[in-house]
């Protein structure tokens, strides 16, 4: 049984202040001293960043989408275990989930999957009196506990005094009233907010200002009060470890820094619970690999707006092209596929992949019900995985051979076309995984650097 107080922090659309109160909260709640553990619903991986600066600990997704219903209790327990207070960020609308499955992966499905109460953040800038009718429907729509409303953007005292008494009309308690703030606003450019690890100095302030704002605005005591109404939740904690490591230790490099942002706190410790000895390395700074590795795993993040700085850290991309040159495992998805291509808008990259990279004005999203249809450091062809895309590049061609030895493509799913590259030593897609829904990919991962040959392994720092 999981008994931490936890509450969802939802609104009726994307755009209304979900991050800024979410965010908010976790600074405010840490700075009272409380252990707080931050969870977003869904795939996104930039939200999670500015909680992980808020909380001071990894933010976590719940995406029952990629990893089945069943996990999301386990990976909350896990991300949760030994802290004071759980705050979950929705996605979308409350009720906003998978197009075409109704409300499956929605805000209100995780909610209801946690027995978790749910605060509903509302943009009233526009709004008068009718925020009853919209709060009263979307509390008598589905099946979630709205505990109550933070009212964001409030223009003055009249207009707060309007918006709570419309509120109480319909029983629901006003919370918290924000008004706006131009010091806690994020930037944002082609696929969403700026990430935190981009602009550290700027995103900390901004935190620091979220929390004092927070504090000022909102009833901290009532969502407290609302977050220990959770019943004990039954759920066992989700591990990394795997039931026999690989021995050995062999070292799995994991790209990072401002470029590749994108990854799922769980990626690293599957590594680790399989037998790795898991490294950072920063394409932007690091010239080399780190001493001795084995694998290389590069997730997504923003390489397009990185592209000269990538492609002038020449010693590094000749030390990937080696390791893959002598069939290390190497995975990559997204913006990793970008940089193991031959070029990015024209700037030279790893060369791994006989294929080019451009950006595009079209964006590419949505969830994938794929099948692997080459034998890879992931998986066997043949298995099935639900991942998720989120990008405006392209690459030419889709899927092919790579330069060296020949492969063939990663993926396939309904009404597309083969996709990513895959080799017995190399994956790369635009497909984003969350590794917990097939915890022996990162055995696999781990298994094949381990049989690799030192002899083989190219020049490292």
């Amino acid at each position: 049984m999981v008994s931490i107080p936890r509450v969802v922090i939802a609104a009726p659309a994307s755009g209304h202040g979900k991050t800024t109160v979410a965010t908010g909260l976790l600074a405010a709640f840490a700075a009272r001293g409380l252990g707080v553990a931050p969870f977003k619903v869904g795939p996104d991986y930039i939200d999670p960043g500015y909680h992980a600066l808020a909380a001071g600990r990894p933010g976590r997704n719940l995406d029952p989408v990629m990893v089945g219903e069943e996990l999301i209790g386990p990976l909350f327990a896990h991300g949760s275990a030994g802290l004071d207070l759980a705050i979950v960020e929705g996605v979308m609308g409350l009720y906003d989930g998978r197009t075409g499955a109704g409300d499956t992966g929605s805000t209100a499905h995780v909610a209801a999957l946690l027995d978790a109460p749910v605060i509903l953040v509302v943009d009233a800038a526009a709004q008068g009196r009718s925020v009853a009718a919209l709060v009263h429907g979307f509390r008598s729509f589905g099946g979630v506990r709205l505990a109550g409303v933070i009212l964001n953007r409030v223009g003055s005292d009249r207009h707060e005094s309007i918006l709570r008494e419309a509120c109480e009309e319909v029983g629901t308690p006003v919370l918290g009233a924000m008004r706006r703030a131009d010091a806690v606003a994020a930037p944002s450019r082609h696929l969403g907010l700026v990430p935190a690890a981009e602009r550290r100095s700027e995103a900390t302030a901004s935190v620091s200002a979220l929390a004092s704002l927070v504090t000022a605005a909102i009833d901290l005591d009532a969502v407290l009060a609302v977050a220990r109404t959770a019943p004990p939740l039954t759920a066992t904690p989700w591990t990394p470890e795997a039931a026999e490591p690989v021995p050995g230790r062999p070292v799995v490099a994991i790209a990072g820094g401002p470029a590749f942002t994108f990854a799922y706190a769980e990626t690293a410790e599957l590594l680790a619970g399989a037998g790795a000895e898991v490294v950072t390395v920063d394409p932007l700074r690091d010239e080399t690999l780190p001493a001795g590795t084995r694998a290389l795993v590069v997730g997504g993040g923003f390489p397009e707006v990185y592209a000269a700085e990538l492609s002038a850290n020449e010693p590094l991309r000749v030390a990937v092209a080696a390791l893959a040159a002598v069939g290390m495992p190497i995975t990559a998805e997204c913006a990793g596929l970008l940089w193991l291509c031959r070029t990015l808008d024209g700037a030279p990259m790893c060369g791994v992949l006989n294929t080019d990279a451009a950006m595009t004005p079209s964006l590419t999203l949505g969830y994938r019900d794929a099948v692997a249809l080459t034998d890879s450091p992931l998986f066997p062809a043949g298995s099935r995985i639900t991942g998720h895309e989120f990008h405006r590049t392209t690459v030419h061609p889709r899927s092919g051979l790579l330069l060296e030895p020949a492969g063939g493509a990663a993926w396939a799913w309904r009404d597309g076309d083969p996709e990513g590259f895959a080799t017995p030593g190399l994956h790369a897609s635009y497909l984003h995984l969350h590794w917990a829904a097939a915890p022996a990919i990162a055995r696999r991962v781990v298994a094949r650097a381990a049989a690799a040959s030192p002899a083989a392994a190219p020049l490292s720092r």
